[in-house]
């Protein structure tokens, strides 16, 4: 499939799949009741991959447990009912694309990357002042899919994902705008974007999707997010897949977070420590 066969297609938006029905239950219940909060669990637990995602995620490194997660009960004791849902919410996207034939594309990676820089955010988040903080639900649900373009690359055309990865893989020193540009006439961020446009998500998602190589382009709503995510991808190059980005932080860049940049050392020291026990 050449790119103008595969942006036709894209433009169709016949080749995307819907939302997952999951996903949808999920998206819709607002924490906010004891009722809501076990509606949640009881669709996790009726969808055994997403349960083994979140009692793996529970049993982290990450999170110090002295003991062993074998339950949800106990995993959202330790990662909090609003964590649980956009974890659970983002696999369940994620995995609506996945193909069954493994290729390039580093699922397992791709997974570990996204909740790495979703982690990261998180403690981008602490380091700004309270009233620029974007709410948890929109952070961790930007995070965690920043990088579904892929997968959407990977469900249309899996040959050219193929080829694409590889050729990441091998040249490391490349600008993934680059690779994007000469490969795929489009951008793994448009890709993301026009599949989150599809199913419908709330804005600033579409956004933050699309710029979150270059948050200075993004809509103003969208701006804070795509620069955490910038900023976390910099700080995290090698974690998970293969994603080329300059690790140059520019001062402006903290400074668009309410973060002096003469703190830039401290915060990437709080950063790399919250998301050691995850590699």
């Amino acid at each position: 499939m050449s790119p103008p066969t595969l942006r036709q297609a894209l433009d169709q938006l016949g080749a995307l799949p819907p939302i997952p029905h999951i996903a949808q239950q999920i998206l819709a219940l607002r924490i906010t009741s004891d009722a809501n909060e076990r509606a949640l669990l009881d669709l996790i637990e009726q969808d055994p991959p997403i349960l083994a995602k979140i009692v793996g995620l529970a049993n982290s490194p990450l999170y110090g447990t002295s003991r062993r997660i074998l339950s949800l009960h106990d995993a959202v004791a330790i990662l909090g009912q609003r964590r649980v849902k956009m974890v659970a919410l983002s696999f369940a996207m994620m995995s609506s694309m996945f193909r069954k034939a493994s290729g390039h594309l580093d699922i397992d990676g791709l997974w570990q990357h996204s909740l790495a820089v979703a982690m990261a955010m998180d403690t981008l988040a602490r380091q700004m002042p309270p009233a620029q903080r974007p709410e948890d639900d929109a952070l961790y649900l930007a995070g965690l899919l920043h990088d579904i373009g892929f997968l959407v690359l990977d469900h249309v055309d899996p040959e050219l994902s193929d080829r694409f990865h590889a050729r990441l893989a091998s040249e490391t020193a490349q600008p993934i705008e680059t690779v994007e540009a000469e490969m795929l006439a489009t951008s793994h961020g448009e890709l993301g974007a026009e599949l989150a446009r599809h199913w419908n998500l709330p804005e600033p998602t579409p956004g933050v999707l699309r710029h979150h190589h270059d948050p200075a382009q993004a809509p103003a709503a969208a701006q804070p997010l795509a620069t955490m995510i910038h900023i976390a991808e910099q700080l995290l190059p090698t974690f998970g897949i293969a994603e080329p980005v300059p690790p140059q932080i520019a001062p402006e860049a903290w400074q668009a977070l309410g973060i002096d940049p003469a703190r830039a050392d401290e915060v990437k020291v709080r950063v790399l420590q919250q998301v050691r026990g995850m590699d």
